[in-house]
């Protein structure tokens, strides 16, 4: 068969399991079953589709009609213009996410600690952007930092980039210039609520802290200046009607030039503040 047809009754199947982005996933799938480029599937909607790659993107479809995440289906996601391995037990790297990156890419730093590291996305796009600069990834999940720890050896930043088990700050033992999260958010009752992909595919654990999802925020807000050197700073991601109440957080935890940053969608996505930097006394320098 040529791929055309191959390509429209998997679209079907798609539409009718409630996949929002029939065509577009689709067309991904095909793509990588036959070992083209997606952005090239179009010149080749006329070619014979072999049928060991027929039977690969069927295969493929049914694991997407059952609302996997095409991430976790072909292995990777594309974050700030590299790939990350995906696998079910780091959360899938989001677009939005790029505006805390972006943020921490404002100021100066050499060292950095992302807490809640997952695939260790945001710590290792940073790294990659400051070949100067080193970090600690730390999570509660091993599974996690195995798959962290691997995406660093594949972008080549295992000299910059460590990585520990940590509940929250637990484990770390040296300060650091910036401090970047992107803590799990949302309520239990908002995460019931949530498409399949998330709720059922990705770990529960990066996604909703419990009943309270401003709790998380508390934690950072009240310990995470301990583990900065002055004038360092501490960027979270929130979740977009969060912003009040988290930029609330940092005013009354007295950290400095507090600000709530939006994303690329106009809402609100990141609070950053800077821990206060100790005037020198008379007489040091």
């Amino acid at each position: 068969m040529i791929a055309q047809s191959v390509l429209m009754p998997a679209i079907l199947t798609l539409k009718q399991a409630g996949v929002a982005q029939a065509a577009k996933d689709a067309r991904l799938l095909l793509a990588h079953a036959m070992g083209i480029d997606a952005n090239r599937l179009t010149l080749h909607l006329h070619d014979q589709v072999r049928s060991a790659d027929e039977a690969t993107f069927n295969a493929l479809i049914l694991r997407r009609a059952q609302r996997q995440p095409v991430s976790q289906i072909l292995g990777q996601r594309q974050f700030f213009g590299r790939g990350f391995k995906v696998t079910p037990d780091v959360l899938d790297p989001r677009p939005e996410t790029e505006t805390l990156v972006e943020q921490a890419l404002t100021v100066n730093f050499s060292s950095v600690v992302d807490v809640g590291t997952g695939s260790g996305c945001m710590l290792l796009t940073l790294l990659a952007e400051r070949t100067h600069a080193t970090g600690i990834g730390v999570d509660i999940s091993q599974a996690a930092i195995d798959v962290a720890v691997e995406n660093a050896s594949t972008l080549d930043l295992k000299s910059q980039a460590k990585f520990k088990i940590s509940d929250w700050f637990s484990a770390l033992e040296t300060k650091a210039d910036l401090i970047v999260s992107n803590p799990p958010y949302i309520d239990e009752a908002e995460w019931e609520t949530l498409e399949p992909e998330p709720r059922v595919w990705e770990p529960k654990i990066a996604l909703t802290p419990g009943p309270d999802g401003v709790e998380p925020y508390r934690i950072l807000a009240t310990n995470a200046g301990a583990f900065l050197n002055d004038g360092g700073w501490l960027m979270v991601e929130i979740g977009w009607i969060q912003g009040r109440v988290v930029k609330d957080l940092f005013d009354k935890c007295a950290w400095q030039n507090v600000e709530v940053v939006q994303d690329m969608g106009g809402r609100d996505r990141v609070v950053r503040g800077q821990k206060a930097q100790i005037p020198l006394q008379k007489g040091q320098d």
